[in-house]
């Protein structure tokens, strides 16, 4: 899993991403505006952990708080500039999933994909 990663690391890095910061922005984009509670368990993330990767991304302008349906929720939502990012990091993203297609071919991709998805299942059964 390692070696994928660094094919998607490096073609994220073409446009100044991490792959988690486009997992980030990707899920924002989907199911925002959203709290940061209800997108740290979407993306089975400890909150804290969350808070850390949202500040460089509402810093760079990508992200944005803004306050929720009361005084103490927030909700986060993708900007105008992040879903411009998005849109450019996800043409690298395609490339690099083009790359592990051809490097692995695809039955092994979906073999693999299979493969993570039923361990995450039974690691998650598991507590």
């Amino acid at each position: 899993m390692r070696q994928v990663g660094l094919i998607y690391d490096a073609e994220l890095a073409a446009v100044g991403l991490k792959t988690s910061q486009y997992s980030l922005l990707s899920c924002v984009l989907h199911l925002g505006p959203i709290r940061p509670g209800d997108l740290a368990v979407a993306m089975k993330m400890d909150p804290s952990t969350l808070t850390r990767n949202l500040k460089p991304m509402m810093a760079g302008g990508w992200l944005q708080q803004a306050p929720g349906e009361d005084k103490r929720s927030r909700l986060i939502s993708i900007t105008d500039e992040g879903r411009a990012l998005r849109n450019q990091a996800q043409r690298h993203w395609r490339k690099a999933q083009d790359q592990v297609n051809d490097k692995l071919g695809v039955q092994r991709v979906v073999a693999l994909h299979d493969l993570v998805q039923e361990s995450l299942s039974l690691l998650a059964d598991a507590g």
